[in-house]
């Protein structure tokens, strides 16, 4: 009922706010558990840099660091994002629970495929092992070859599959976004479009430093249309589509119909010059190329 004064005008109610459990302490412990992948992911780039230098102490070659760069840069990054998002969970940041349902949908997604390509690529790995010992080293038996392939599908299993499923269902739950937007009611930068669209608008804006980093890790090698363009021709192909996709996700995330249009027509073009390449050239000729 709405409260009427003497003399005054009607004053109507607010609604009620609508009841939520409260999921700070879950928000916690999954932000602790951010934290820790993210120091994994530090750990990583520790192992690789030590590896490579403990290899140039035994090999005769001298350490490439180029071809490590990237992968440590990228392992780096992700360090560093997920800290900073468990932090934010922890906080109970909106913008950092919509971030991890991005990021465990992508790391869910990405894992299944993984897995999908390791069941047809494995068996036939381990069917190209020999099966006859060499001096000094004994074959692998098969029995100890299928325990060791049912031990790997299972750990990326774990890892692939099963925690970014506890990470989706956890950041999708309708109490810990109540939860997020009671504890943090600022608008964020995250609200400014609808999730579906804020995906496809990182995914676009995550390919930009990938694209700009094709001409270290690369050499600047790329399928164009059954060829392949190396150095200045494959540097500057990189540099074009980095700034196609920088604009479809700036376009996406203002919500401009010619973002999606850049990034429908872009992805068909990428794959329509990969597929014309690939059917003309072996995979080898590209690796011989890159070096």
């Amino acid at each position: 009922m709405n409260d009427i004064n003497p003399g005054s005008e009607p004053v109507e109610s607010t609604p009620p706010p609508v009841p939520y459990k409260d999921r700070s302490v879950g928000l916690t412990i999954f932000g602790i558990l951010t934290i820790l992948l993210g120091c994994l992911a530090g750990l990583f780039v520790l192992l690789m840099l030590f590896g490579q230098a403990l290899s140039a102490r035994t090999a005769p070659a001298p350490a490439n660091f180029q071809t490590l760069l990237p992968v440590a840069s990228i392992y780096g990054i992700l360090a560093v994002v997920l800290v900073w998002l468990g932090i934010g969970s922890i906080m109970a940041r909106r913008w950092a629970r919509a971030l991890l349902l991005i990021f465990s949908w992508s790391w869910l997604i990405i894992g299944v495929l993984v897995l999908i390509c390791m069941a047809f690529v494995m068996p036939k790995i381990m069917a190209n092992l020999p099966t006859t010992g060499t001096n000094g080293q004994p074959a692998l038996p098969s029995a100890a070859m299928s325990v060791a392939m049912v031990v790997m599908f299972l750990f990326m299993g774990i890892f692939f599959v099963v925690l970014p499923a506890a990470w989706t269902v956890f950041y999708s739950s309708l109490h810990v976004k109540a939860t997020c937007e009671a504890r943090d009611p600022v608008r964020r930068w995250t609200d400014a479009c609808p999730l579906p669209v804020l995906v496809i608008s990182l995914w676009a804006a995550v390919s930009v430093p990938s694209m700009l980093m094709m001409p270290v890790m690369v050499h600047g090698v790329m399928p164009f249309f059954g060829v392949f363009l190396a150095g200045i021709p494959g540097t500057l192909v990189c540099l074009a589509w980095a700034a196609i996709w920088a604009y479809a996700a700036w376009a996406l995330y203002k919500l401009e119909q010619r973002g999606w249009w850049v990034i429908v027509i872009g992805t068909c073009v990428m794959v329509a010059s990969s597929l014309l390449t690939f059917a003309r050239h072996d995979m080898m000729e590209m690796y011989h190329l890159i070096g």
